[in-house]
C-alpha cells in the first residue's frame, strides 16, 4: 500500500504531466487553426520546436537508459569477478 506522501508525489507527477499534455496538444494541434494575430500565440513557442524539444527530450532519455544499463552491467560484471 502507498504511503501519503508517495500518493502526493504521484498525484503531483500525473498533474504535470496532464498539463504537459495539454500545453502541447494545444501548441500542436489547435494553435495551426487560430490567426496568427491572436493573442493567445504569444504563450506558445514558435512551431519549429514542437519537434525538436521532443526530439532532444528522446535522445537525452535514450542516452540515460544507456547509460543505466551500461552502469548496471559493469558492476554486475565487477561482481562476478570478485566472486570467482
Amino acid at each position: 500500500m502507498a504511503t501519503g506522501t508517495d500518493q502526493v508525489v504521484g498525484l503531483g507527477l500525473v498533474a504535470i504531466s496532464l498539463i504537459i499534455f495539454i500545453y502541447y496538444t494545444a501548441w500542436v494541434i489547435l494553435l495551426p487553426f487560430i490567426d496568427s494575430q491572436h493573442v493567445i500565440h504569444k504563450y506558445f513557442l514558435p512551431r519549429a520546436y514542437a519537434v525538436t524539444i521532443p526530439l532532444a527530450v528522446g535522445l537525452l532519455l535514450l542516452l540515460f537508459v544507456g547509460l543505466f544499463i551500461t552502469y548496471v552491467m559493469l558492476k554486475n560484471q565487477r561482481v562476478t569477478k570478485k566472486a570467482q
